[in-house]
């Protein structure tokens, strides 16, 4: 009896294994969606739409995109944490929305509320100008321009870009007049018609890269960008402070590894597809990478812990009293 006992248990062990297997192997078997928190037509909603097509291929299932725009992204992360479908849909967007955006508001969502399966490309955020400014095309000749004049005008889009402003404003002792913008299409009329004389831009400068119309005074990302060599990083500027985006698939932390497991392996793949390179190196200007979920994990981690001992420095989130 007892062998008959423990047989049944090994086979039932083997049956539950074996299932688990099947279930694994079989993911994806349903369309999936991919959602965006920005809305259509921006460089990340183009970038994930490309990034969808790709997928398709490589998970054997369609990929719809859905937009989900408002509050920088943060209305589609709120809707992703309570999402219960083991990773059928996932977010693309930028790690600012999760690194900063819990800290300067308050947001039904945290870091470690989702996993973060691959970091696909580097953001290449920049403070820039327009043409025929009188301090030129320089940072450090902005700099001495605004010390010497009072009330120069930035033009902000985010609460991350709005920390910096503030920050290098202490460190050099600046009083700018700030004009909060709604995203790059909002900035970029103030900047080339030369009401505003400095401005945040998220990527919208990659559009004048050829022209020139909007130089680029300072890098936002780790290192200097890839189509603006000559202006200087952050920490060549002589700032403690590493604001560098990664724009990085997410899914809810309640998703099983081994779907997480292949998602990462079809990102993988994309990062290496001509069709995402494309469109994210040549058309948008930006670095594609592979970062994986550890990399990806530790590095978002270390950013939001940088940006807590920041905020604290500046005896709280800049522009929350206004």
């Amino acid at each position: 009896m007892k062998k008959t006992l423990l047989s049944t248990a090994i086979l039932s062990a083997a049956l539950a294994v074996g299932m688990s297997t099947v279930q694994a192997s079989d993911f994806p078997n349903k369309p999936l969606t991919l959602v965006v928190g920005f809305g259509a037509g921006g460089s990340t909603d183009i970038q994930a739409r490309v990034l969808a097509n790709v997928l398709e291929d490589e998970l054997g299932q369609p990929v719809n995109v859905v937009n989900q725009p408002g509050a920088g992204g943060g209305i589609a992360l709120t809707r992703l944490a309570n999402n219960r479908d083991e990773g059928y849909t996932f977010a693309f967007g930028t790690s600012m929305t999760i690194t900063y955006g819990p800290l300067a508001t308050e947001t039904a969502y945290q870091l470690d509320d989702f996993r973060y399966v691959a970091g696909v490309t580097l953001g290449q955020s920049a403070i820039v100008t327009g043409e025929d400014r009188p301090f030129g095309d320089s940072w450090e000749s902005l700099i001495e321009y605004a010390r010497e004049n009072p009330g120069t005008s930035y033009a902000t889009q985010t609460a991350l870009d709005r920390m910096i402003i503030e920050y290098i404003s202490q460190q050099e002792g600046l009083d700018l007049r700030i004009v909060p913008t709604a995203g790059g299409a909002g900035m970029a009329p103030l900047i080339l018609s030369g009401d505003v004389d400095f401005a945040y831009s998220g990527g919208t400068h990659s559009g004048y890269a050829e022209s020139g119309e909007m130089p680029v005074l300072l890098s936002l990302a780790e290192e200097r960008l890839v189509a603006f060599p000559d202006a200087p990083s952050m920490q060549e500027a002589g700032y403690d402070i590493n604001p560098a985006e990664i724009r990085v698939v997410m899914v809810p932390k309640n998703t099983p590894d081994a779907h997480v497991e292949r998602l990462a392996e079809a990102l993988e793949a994309a990062t290496q597809d001509e069709r995402f390179i494309e469109i994210t190196e040549e058309r948008i200007l930006m670095p594609v990478v592979y970062l994986s979920e550890d990399e990806v994990t530790q590095t978002l981690t270390e950013q939001t812990e940088s940006y807590k001992a920041l905020i604290e420095e500046l005896g709280g989130v800049p522009g929350a009293e206004e």
